[in-house]
């Protein structure tokens, strides 16, 4: 199995996390925007 190195816009994250808050989105909706999420990077992890 291939690994891809797509990922997600931080534009497209920020309107996929205000589509799953909203509880006014439709199921299809909120499932493309996990989708969509589960293609954003992790955060940058702090040093200590």
């Amino acid at each position: 199995m291939t690994k891809k190195n797509e990922q997600t816009s931080k534009k497209a994250g920020t309107t996929a996390s205000k589509i799953l808050k909203d509880k006014r989105s439709s199921k299809n909706a909120k499932t493309a925007a996990r989708s969509a999420l589960t293609q954003r990077p992790d955060g940058k992890k702090k040093k200590k």
